[in-house]
C-alpha cells in the first residue's frame, strides 16, 4: 500500500503540463470508452430524443457522477467516465486522449470538493469555450476532513466557475459543527474560486454518499444539461424527478434504519462516510484519514484498537478498490469480524457484470449497517 493525499496529484505539475499540451496536439481521437462503463441500459430514465438529433456528448469524472448522470439524460446524451471501472480515482490522471475527448464534449460533469485533484489544470488547459461544466457538489456546505470527527473548522471557501450550469458566486462554508453537517438550500447560481487542501485535513469529496446531498449533486447537473441542450429541459427533469424518488425512498430507509439501533458509532477503513453520519446521527471512526490508501499511524491504530475495545465494536469496515489489511489487523486484535461498507467512488467489473448500481450498493451499505449497529 503506498502513502497518497490528494494534494499529492499536483506534485506531478510538470508531467501533467506535458500531458495537458499534447492533447491539444491530438488528432483523430475519437471518445474514449472507459473499460466495462456500466450499461446505459441499466438506467431508470426513459427518453427517447428524434431520431436525427445528435445527442449530447457527454463526459463524467467517475462513477457516481456517471449514475447521477445517466438517470437524467436517459436517451439524450452519450455519457462517457473518464476514470475505468474497477480504477482507484484518487490515482487516475488524464491522458491526452482524455484531453481530446474532453475538448469534443458538450459537457463535462465533476464531483468537486476536492476530488478530481486534477481538474483544474484541465480546466485551465481547455480551448473550447462551449463546453459546459458541471461541479456537482455546487452550493453544498463542504467538511474539512481530520483525525477527530467531532472536531469543528470556521472557513469559508471560495471557488470560481466560469462555465458551470448554474453560475455566480457563493460559499461553500463548512458547517461541521452544525446539528446536520450541511446545508439542505438549493445551489447557489453564484461564481466561486476553488482553492481546495488536498491533505489529511483538506476538504471531504464525499457527498454523495448521503442519499439528500445525492440528490442536491442530480439537480445541479439536471441543471447542467438543461443548459447545454435547453429544448430538453422538461425531459430532463422529468427523467431527474424519477431518480430523486429513488433516492428519497433511501433516505427514508436510512433514516428508519438507524432511529433505533443499539449503538450510533462505526469503525471505517477510511474517512469517506462523515456525510452519511451526520445526516443520520451516527458517528464515524475512521481508522485513516481521507485518502483511502492513507496508512495509519501507530498511534492512530492503538487509538482505534482502544475504541473498538471500549465499545465493544464486533464489525470493522473495509471497502472495495483497496487493500484490507489495515481492517483485518485491528479486526484480529479487538477479535471482531470484517464487512464491506462501500464508498462507492468506482465499482468493480465483477459488480458492472452483476448489474449493480449506486442504489443497489448504497442498500447493501443500509443492511452492512443495520447489522453492526445492533450487535
Amino acid at each position: 500500500m503506498k502513502w497518497g493525499t490528494y494534494d499529492m496529484k499536483f506534485a506531478k505539475n510538470s508531467a501533467l503540463a506535458l500531458v495537458f499540451s499534447m492533447a491539444l496536439v491530438v488528432t483523430g481521437c475519437g471518445q474514449k470508452a472507459p473499460a466495462a462503463e456500466p450499461d446505459a441500459s441499466t438506467s431508470t430514465a426513459a427518453s427517447t430524443p428524434a431520431e436525427t438529433e445528435q445527442k449530447l456528448n457527454v463526459q463524467v469524472s467517475f462513477y457516481p457522477m456517471y449514475e447521477f448522470t445517466k438517470n437524467v439524460a436517459g436517451d439524450l446524451a452519450d455519457v462517457h467516465t473518464l476514470v475505468p471501472a474497477g480504477m482507484e480515482p484518487h490515482d487516475w490522471e488524464p491522458t491526452p486522449q482524455d484531453m481530446a475527448s474532453i475538448e469534443k464534449a458538450d459537457v463535462l460533469v465533476y464531483n468537486g470538493a476536492g476530488m478530481e485533484s486534477w481538474i483544474d489544470q484541465v480546466k485551465d488547459s481547455l480551448s473550447s469555450s462551449k463546453l459546459i461544466q458541471v461541479e456537482a457538489s455546487q452550493g453544498i456546505s463542504i467538511r474539512e476532513g481530520g483525525e477527530e470527527e467531532e472536531h469543528e473548522h470556521d472557513h469559508d471557501h471560495d471557488h470560481d466557475h466560469a462555465d458551470e450550469a448554474a453560475s455566480g458566486e457563493h460559499d461553500h462554508a463548512d458547517d461541521a459543527g452544525a446539528k446536520d453537517g450541511h446545508d439542505h438550500a438549493e445551489a447557489s447560481s453564484e461564481e466561486h474560486d476553488h482553492d481546495h487542501d488536498h491533505d489529511h485535513g483538506g476538504l471531504d469529496p464525499h457527498v454523495w454518499l448521503s442519499p439528500a446531498l445525492a440528490i442536491k449533486e442530480v439537480r445541479n447537473i439536471e441543471a447542467g444539461l438543461a443548459k447545454a441542450a435547453p429544448q430538453h429541459a422538461d425531459q430532463f427533469k422529468q427523467n431527474a424527478d424519477a431518480y430523486v424518488a429513488k433516492l428519497e425512498a433511501l433516505d427514508q430507509d436510512f433514516k428508519a434504519a438507524v432511529k433505533d439501533s443499539k449503538r450510533k458509532d462505526f469503525i471505517t477503513q477510511h474517512e469517506a462516510f462523515a456525510y452519511l453520519a451526520q445526516e443520520y446521527g451516527l458517528q464515524q471512526v475512521p481508522i485513516a484519514g481521507l485518502s483511502p490508501e492513507q496508512e495509519p499511524s501507530a498511534a492512530q491504530m492503538a487509538s482505534v484498537i482502544d475504541f473498538a475495545k471500549e465499545h465493544k465494536v464486533k464489525t470493522i469496515f473495509f471497502e472495495t478498490l483497496v487493500s484490507s489489511k489495515v481492517s483485518d489487523t485491528i479486526a484480529q486484535e479487538v477479535g471482531a469480524k470484517t464487512a464491506v461498507l462501500n464508498p462507492i467512488e468506482g465499482l468493480t467489473e465483477d459488480e458492472v457484470k452483476a448489474g449493480k448500481d449506486y442504489i443497489s450498493v448504497m442498500r447493501e451499505n443500509l443492511e452492512a449497517l443495520k447489522l453492526a449497529l445492533n450487535e
